[in-house]
């Protein structure tokens, strides 16, 4: 995880997400689509959806398979991500009270952290390339917005969490979190349509 503090009082934190990385591949191997807040597009590679099979049935089917991992998600996207366990086999105890999300884990736990794990090397290495050039950006939009105000930025806080997404766009989660794609930092203006606005609010 990177760390850009502002000279003023804005501070960044750049960084991936192995939790939400194997929240996201059980959503996607599970066939589900439009769910959760923000409701994310389907990751990059694709995941291909599997059978969820009688275990799920029997604990509610898709139905309640799509309300627990909604709770699930919100859960880990308004919390402390830093802080956020992943579910450990066998009893997955982090999805207690969720028995068809307890049920998908079981089956697919281990092809979720291999793919999650693929992912944050793949990271690494485009962070890497990049240098430093999205916490330089985020520098810049705040002085932009430091200029315009003719003071100095309130002290603030923005976790930026990039995820291998299939579209070069961003969510704000209020009141200091912005999940985005790992490509979008590829074009700075739409980087810029979607950052900006949360800079003013929070500076």
């Amino acid at each position: 995880m990177t760390h850009q503090p502002s000279r003023r009082g804005g501070r960044f934190s750049v960084d991936t997400s192995e939790v939400l990385l194997v929240a996201l591949y059980l959503r996607d191997c599970s066939g589900l689509r439009g769910i959760g807040q923000p409701c994310l597009p389907p990751v990059r590679p694709a995941v291909r959806a599997s059978t969820l099979g009688r275990p799920v049935e029997d604990a509610g089917g898709t139905e309640t398979l799509r309300v627990e991992w909604e709770a699930w998600w919100h859960r880990l996207v308004s919390g402390d991500l830093a802080g956020a366990s992943l579910p450990i086999p066998p009893e997955f105890e982090e999805l207690d009270g969720m028995a068809a999300l307890q049920r998908v884990a079981q089956a697919h736990f281990g092809s979720a952290i291999e793919w999650a794990e693929e992912r944050r090397a793949e990271y690494a290495l485009h962070a890497g390339a990049r240098g430093g050039r999205l916490e330089a950006l985020l520098e810049i939009l705040v002085q932009e917005r430091e200029l315009e105000l003719g003071r100095s930025a309130r002290r603030f806080t923005l976790d930026v969490v990039e995820l291998p997404l299939g579209a070069q766009r961003a969510w704000w989660v209020e009141p200091d979190r912005l999940l985005m794609c790992q490509d979008l930092c590829e074009d700075e203006g739409a980087l810029r349509s979607y950052v900006e606005p949360v800079i003013k609010m929070l500076a």
